[in-house]
């Protein structure tokens, strides 16, 4: 499912859905965040800036920034998105539209993501093979298991009832990654979870070069497995046999000329795993071309686990802009 421009107005001439207020947390920042966000809404009287309060003992920083968020609203409807997320004209009616048609609950969109550098290309889109690949819509949408539970930090609509009856931010104050854990509270308290593709309209370029992706995926991918390194591990393997193994089989089957399966079993699996990576790159708008790439976007993802590994052996936790995150089991405030 993805989101979708009302049909009675093309994009190009589509309002901004008006029964909207943006509220911008300010979040100590030293270059004149606020006095941009003023300036570019040219007195629009529905931004709000909130100055951001100083962290509390036992929260992560963009928890805590959200939950003031939420303290500060006064919709129905509660959308948290991150700062380098670009919402284009038609999105936010698009987004509301898909939201009441599936009577939703917490709505999650899959941003499409801008890739540019090697580094970006051959990481990013990873996540819509995870996604597409792992956790197919119908079983998020149609099981009640938590297992099958996903979302994205990027972009969160809760209706406020449902953001209230699982504890806000409050619950999820100390997980490095809130959102999925948001989805499965979610499934978990019988609530409606949807997920629905940006499609062009809601956009963001999450890294710009080869460290943030790297830091930036093993600050959250143990975090994605339950918090298991084992899991991680296995994945790791699962993810060589499928990727990896099959093009080396492929190049080097030659030397072995018994080898009865060479070449055509290394074939048929080499090519399934690159359609694999293709067809979830065209559903997601990614460069196709791309999936060529796939066992060299293997070997990476093995870096960047071996990244999160080391961080685990050495801090005990991520460490990340600075300083060490140690998650601890959240209490949930509100029954």
């Amino acid at each position: 499912m993805r989101l979708t421009p009302s049909p009675t107005r093309s994009r190009r001439c589509s309002q901004p859905y008006p029964a909207f207020e943006v509220i911008l947390l300010d979040d100590q920042s030293t270059d004149g965040t606020g006095e941009i966000a003023l300036a570019a809404s040219n007195g629009d009287q529905r931004l709000t800036i909130i100055k951001g309060q100083p962290l509390l003992p036992g929260w992560l920083g963009k928890n805590w920034a959200c939950q003031q968020l939420a303290n500060a609203a006064r919709g129905d409807i509660l959308l948290f998105t991150d700062a380098d997320v670009q919402w284009q004209p038609g999105a936010l009616e698009a987004l509301i539209r898909h939201m009441t048609r599936t009577k939703a609950d917490l709505l999650t969109v899959w941003s499409t993501q801008t890739t540019v550098t090697w580094s970006e290309r051959l990481i990013v889109p990873l996540i819509a093979l995870v996604i597409l690949g792992y956790l197919p819509a119908f079983l998020v949408h149609m099981t009640p298991f938590p297992a099958f539970a996903a979302a994205n930090g990027q972009c969160l609509a809760f209706r406020r009832k449902a953001y209230t009856a699982i504890g806000g931010h409050i619950s999820v104050r100390d997980r490095i990654v809130e959102d999925i854990t948001f989805a499965r509270v979610i499934k978990a308290k019988g609530l409606r979870l949807r997920m629905a593709d940006g499609a062009g309209l809601v956009v963001c370029r999450m890294y710009r070069n080869w460290r943030g992706v790297r830091d930036g995926f093993a600050k959250n991918i143990i975090a994605g497995y339950g918090g298991h390194v084992i899991f991680l591990l296995l994945a790791t393997v699962f993810h060589w046999l499928i990727f990896l193994v099959p093009p080396l089989w492929l190049l080097t089957g030659w030397l072995w000329p018994l080898d009865t399966l060479y070449p055509v079993v290394p074939l048929v699996l080499t090519l399934l795993g690159l359609a694999i990576r293709a067809s979830t790159a065209l559903a997601t708008r990614q460069r196709v071309q791309d999936a060529l790439f796939m066992p060299l976007s293997a070997l990476l993802m093995t870096v960047i686990a071996a990244q999160a590994l080391y961080w685990q052996v050495r801090y005990g936790g991520v460490l990340w802009k600075g300083r060490v995150i140690k998650p601890e089991e959240p209490k949930v405030l509100v029954e």
